[in-house]
């Protein structure tokens, strides 16, 4: 199994594991993957979501620890809420239905993208992404 392989494993054996908001994380997957591309990379959308006032949080994200908790405002006040709608209506939900699976799923999809608290540069990144998008999406 490769590398890319056990990263969506992982992530969706870390979803499947939690009780989840009533909002599918699979439906929101494709509002990660424009957040993130949207935002010009992962880097851009960590360096956003850190001016925000969730440094802390991230930082637990990208870190070896336990990552840190985020609520449903946070994550709409750091991302914005036409990016909430716009995630909200490609998903079919609530817009703060999509902003608390967000704050479910944020932390664990970019804890699985940054393996030993390091930010992948470049194809390794891109390919993680294609493949936990064909892992969530049918």
């Amino acid at each position: 199994m490769g590398l890319l392989d056990q990263l969506a494993g992982q992530v969706m054996g870390s979803l499947g594991a939690q009780k989840q908001d009533s909002v599918a994380q699979g439906d929101l997957m494709g509002g990660v993957m424009a957040l993130i591309n949207g935002a010009g990379g992962l880097p851009a959308l960590l360096q956003q979501l850190q001016g925000s006032g969730l440094g802390d949080q991230v930082a637990s994200w990208i870190g070896t620890g336990e990552n840190q908790a985020v609520s449903g405002d946070q994550i709409k006040n750091a991302l914005g809420e036409d990016n909430i709608q716009q995630i909200a209506q490609q998903a079919g939900v609530e817009p703060e239905h999509a902003s608390a699976g967000l704050a479910q799923l944020l932390p664990q999809i970019i804890d699985k993208l940054t393996p030993n608290g390091q930010v992948p540069q470049g194809d390794l990144l891109e390919q993680g992404l294609s493949m936990l998008k064909g892992k969530f999406l049918p």
